[in-house]
């Protein structure tokens, strides 16, 4: 503890979360598939089977929800700030059910636990224990400037538009046509545009969860 201060804490914290896991499974073994919320039993998710297929491999338009779920598939693992970053953009901009989402976890993670997996779902979700609120819902473009600052890790996983200056990566969209040509990508072929409006989508997140608190 002396020596890694900072460290050590953070550790301990991830240890902690993992045995507040575990102890939730223990006594509530319907934790994978059942919200502890069960008003959320009537929350209007979505099927997008195209949209899911999107997200899982990384072609969602979004670099930093992109550059996460490659990282996945290449690696089998993921920091923690861009899980949840690519779980928000999955319930909340796709409204997906998190079954699936804690499903391509599962199959894809070397870590994969089912007691983190199930209660980290449910919280993003929002129906989970000590859960962030619904509405908290992360922008997939500012969450990329905050926590990929110098774009380092979304020109390594999504390299086809890794040649944009920094102020259009994080959102290919908005950039030039003489930019985008500069750099040699065509919108739409190299890279997809982006599957969802970001704020489009975070209403109609919001106005499913008036709905579902309606029925509380």
């Amino acid at each position: 503890m002396d020596a890694a201060k900072e460290g050590a804490q953070a550790f301990l914290r991830q240890v902690a979360w993992r045995e507040f896991a575990y102890h939730l499974l223990a006594h509530i073994p319907g934790l994978p598939e059942s919200p502890m919320r069960p008003a959320f039993a009537t929350f209007p998710w979505e099927k997008n089977e195209t949209g899911l297929r999107a997200w899982q491999r990384g072609q969602t338009g979004y670099p930093i929800v992109d550059a996460g779920m490659r990282q996945l598939w290449q690696t089998g693992t993921m920091h923690n700030r861009v899980r949840m970053i690519v779980a928000s953009f999955l319930v909340k901009d796709l409204m997906i059910h998190w079954h699936a989402g804690a499903r391509w976890f599962w199959d894809t993670l070397v870590d994969a636990d089912l007691a983190n997996n199930s209660m980290g779902w449910q919280w993003v979700a929002g129906c989970g224990p000590d859960a962030a609120p619904f509405f908290r819902i992360f922008n997939p473009v500012s969450q990329g400037q905050t926590h990929d600052p110098q774009a380092a890790y979304i020109r390594h996983y999504v390299p086809e538009i890794a040649a944009l200056p920094a102020r259009y990566i994080y959102q290919p969209w908005t950039a030039p046509a003489s930019v985008l040509d500069k750099a040699g990508i065509l919108l739409g072929t190299h890279y997809p545009f982006p599957i969802v409006d970001h704020q489009k989508a975070r209403q109609r997140a919001l106005q499913g969860y008036k709905e579902m608190k309606k029925t509380m």
